[in-house]
């Protein structure tokens, strides 16, 4: 008998406890730690979205809220709550590249391990936490690692005063999500009367001819569109799973179904755009952002739906949703986003109509 399942199965982000890149730091005093942080993240790259997690060590209540997030410098608002939940922890920080754990009060993903002599005991006590070792740090006048700790021999061991060192071995943690591309064809073509995924601007259906671009540039590729369309396209398929949304609900059907992904957003209705436009995006790539997006002289704004959106805009897109939202432009717009400019603007044309059609058809055909 087949056991029923009451929820349905949806992929998980790769989120630990805090965020999708968390090292905690244990085995040393707290304010040692802090220090060692602190000079860290003065030698990460500044694009970079890095924060501490601490406990505030009056109550051992968690203090990184308070202390760097829902804190305003310039306009001084704050934002104080009894409580956060696990949940609400991860909500608050989607936005960060880089966590960085006091690991005496909180447990992390991955961790790097201090040798001091007054925290042996502690250390000992904590072993269990001890899942994914990255690298050992021994402090001032500590020469060896711990005979009960096992550690494999290719794990890196640094002195506490090699920041610059330990600093760009911890930069070097994060890594950007894979790439992948979503080819938009979900559109009903109204105004054009015919659909624009199947015009031949190139010889070829315009979805065949983007999706096979993007594979000759070795990324994998994605046809979105609606439910009752998936049986007229051939490749990968992913089906609008939120109804209703145009090019909204494409995107978040995309993140449903891989939330670790990048990823490329080309609207078929875009025929203008070829592999080194595509390659330009992504050479741009600011994974540390929001999304990468193109400006659009036409229109004064970055454009949606040429933009490469990294795994922390699923969030943000389904929060700007939950507020009556369903447009990808305004999200680019309140959002940290790296803006580029295109050596060629006039790609971003769009063709609704039979006259805009034959508009980038005639551009086609003189630029052969």
């Amino acid at each position: 008998m087949k056991k029923h399942e009451k929820h349905a199965k949806l992929i998980k982000p790769e989120i630990g406890f805090f965020g999708r890149t968390e090292i905690a730091f244990l085995g040393a005093p707290c304010g040692l730690i802090e220090a060692l942080v602190d000079k860290i993240i003065e030698n990460l790259p500044s694009s970079l979205n890095a924060i501490y997690v601490d406990a505030d060590h009056g109550s051992n209540e968690m203090e990184v809220f308070r202390k760097a997030i829902l804190q305003d410098k310039i306009s001084h608002k704050s934002l104080e709550k009894k409580s956060i939940s696990v949940f609400e922890q991860k909500f608050l920080l989607n936005d960060q590249d880089l966590l960085l754990v006091n690991g005496n009060h909180f447990e992390a993903k991955s961790q790097v391990v201090v040798i001091h002599p007054k925290k042996e005991a502690s250390l000992k006590k904590r072993i269990g936490q001890l899942t994914d070792i990255k690298a050992i740090i021994l402090d001032e006048g500590e020469t060896e690692i711990y005979d009960w700790l096992e550690v494999s021999p290719e794990i890196p061991v640094f002195n506490i005063a090699e920041t610059s060192k330990i600093s760009a071995f911890i930069s070097a943690q994060i890594t950007p999500a894979a790439l992948k591309v979503l080819v938009l064809t979900g559109g009903k073509s109204t105004r054009m009367g015919t659909d624009k995924a199947n015009i031949a601007y190139h010889g070829k259906p315009q979805y065949q001819f983007l999706y096979k671009t993007v594979e000759k540039m070795g990324l994998e590729a994605f046809i979105s569109c609606r439910d009752d369309q998936k049986e007229a396209f051939e490749g990968n398929i992913i089906s609008d799973k939120f109804m209703g949304l145009g090019p909204y609900g494409a995107i978040l059907s995309a993140f449903q179904t891989d939330p670790n992904a990048a990823w490329l957003v080309i609207a078929c209705d875009l025929p203008l755009v070829q592999a080194g436009d595509l390659e330009f995006l992504k050479s741009n790539r600011n994974p540390y952002k929001l999304a990468t997006a193109c400006y659009n002289p036409a229109t004064d704004f970055p454009d949606p739906l040429f933009t490469i959106w990294e795994p922390k805009a699923y969030q943000t897109l389904l929060n700007y949703l939950a507020l009556g939202y369903s447009c990808p432009r305004k999200v680019l717009i309140n959002s940290e986003i790296e803006l580029v400019n295109l050596p060629k603007p006039e790609i971003l044309t769009n063709a609704n109509t039979p006259e805009e059609r034959a508009i980038v058809e005639g551009k086609i055909t003189s630029a052969v």
